[in-house]
């Protein structure tokens, strides 16, 4: 069996969903990159005692790793690093260098704040003093913001990491190159990892096809799949042994051979990162109705979005269709206002207003009301449409709620702008 691993993620606001936890999610990847199985994730508010019930919990599972995320901070309800001390049978002691390290830190970051009622340096390090103390024995990670980390060495090794994923994040990869750490998992088993990416198709059809490569793959036992179905797109994970790359091999081939049009990444990228290179050279601009900004938010996210973003109109009225975009209003009063020849209508209008050589249009129903007979909540228009005169426009139904189907009209928007670009 692969080395096992644990997760506490502490925090009362975590825990009552006032704050989703990311970092749960994150580490159980890294983890699996890694090839370390991942026992359980667990989450507990900020109390010592629920805390250590967690790394007892583990520690009975037989797992060599506990990774705890939370609980760093100078306050008096941050006592992980007291809670896991304990747990590890370790006093807990001040480390000077941690101490002086942590003053530097956070001595230009008080000049930010002046004024009558601006707490004084030696006020602020007095408290954050009690961030600088930590089990005896244990392993230094610097600070990313002001809390540092530490491992603790045992059996098991106990990784204490803060809660802001921009801090967690970075100092998890210092973390895994510790001595501790490295010999707390070195029983790992070493796999590759693949992800193919498919839009389009239902899972019924994957399931379909999975069933055949079982009977046509000899050594399919040895593939580790995993599938996950997220706003119409199908992400397929398979881990493998390197001496099983053959067996992946053959299984990229049967869904290439069943679904050469629904896949659209076998390398992990996913469909923003695709459509962000496609958009070298270009220049777009967006028309959006039902969405009022959504999808052009979403083509700025990638890094370099302006070089080929030029703007966007959110159109959600009629009369801002027509004076904004040039919508012709008989045409909406003929077809309405979702309906594919306003869609392509929009689409110019961003065209022209922008002096842009590629444009996307989406209008539609997001409900809950507003929907009839002929075009029901979810009916949502799109057309894309390049300077050379390609147009592509569709029509489709999205389920869901209001939210849903604003968001998954952004990702079949940029699955058609993908095609458009890719034969265009």
């Amino acid at each position: 069996m692969s080395a096992r691993a644990g997760i506490v993620v502490t925090g009362t606001e975590v825990l009552t969903g006032r704050i989703a936890d990311r970092n749960g999610p994150w580490l159980a990847d890294r983890l699996l990159e890694l090839g370390v199985e991942l026992a359980h994730i667990t989450i507990c508010g900020d109390r010592p005692r629920d805390i250590e019930a967690q790394l007892r919990f583990l520690a009975g599972e037989g797992v060599d790793l506990i990774i705890t995320s939370g609980g760093l901070g100078p306050t008096a309800d941050d006592l992980t690093v007291d809670t896991v001390a304990r747990f590890c049978g370790r006093d807990v002691v001040l480390d000077a260098a941690l101490e002086a390290r942590i003053a530097e830190i956070i001595k230009p970051l008080m000049a930010r704040f002046t004024g009558p009622g601006a707490p004084d340096f030696a006020t602020v390090r007095a408290a954050n003093r009690k961030q600088a103390l930590i089990p005896a024995g244990s392993t230094v990670l610097d600070p990313v913001g002001t809390a540092p980390g530490v491992v603790v060495p045992g059996a098991p090794t106990v990784v204490v990491l803060p809660g802001p994923p921009r801090e967690l994040q970075p100092m998890w990869h210092k973390a895994i190159g510790t001595p501790e750490v490295q010999q707390a998992i070195a029983g790992r088993t070493r796999y590759e990892q693949q992800t193919v990416r498919m839009f389009g198709l239902p899972e019924s059809g994957l399931a379909d096809t999975l069933r055949h490569a079982q009977q046509v793959i000899a050594d399919f036992v040895r593939l580790e799949i995993t599938t996950c179905l997220r706003g119409g797109e199908l992400e397929i994970v398979t881990r493998y042994e390197p001496d099983a790359a053959a067996a992946y091999g053959q299984l990229l081939a049967v869904l290439r051979e069943r679904h050469a049009r629904a896949i659209f990444s076998e390398d992990g990228s996913r469909i923003d990162d695709l459509v962000a290179g496609l958009l070298a050279g270009r220049w777009i601009a967006t028309a959006e109705s039902c969405t009022a900004g959504l999808l052009a938010g979403r083509l700025a996210d990638p890094p370099g979005a302006s070089d080929y973003l030029a703007g966007g109109v959110v159109s959600y009225s009629n009369d801002a269709k027509a004076d904004l975009l040039g919508v012709d209003p008989a045409l909406i009063a003929e077809h309405g206002a979702v309906s594919e020849p306003v869609a392509e209508a929009m689409a110019a209008g961003a065209l022209r207003r922008f002096a842009a050589d590629t444009a996307v249009a989406i209008t539609g129903i997001a409900g809950p009301g507003g929907g009839t007979p002929d075009k029901p909540v979810g009916t949502v228009c799109f057309s894309v449409a390049l300077g050379d005169g390609t147009l592509l426009t569709r029509t489709t139904r999205l389920p869901g709620d209001r939210a849903d189907v604003r968001e998954r009209s952004t990702t079949v928007a940029m699955h058609l702008l993908r095609r458009a670009l890719s034969t265009g």
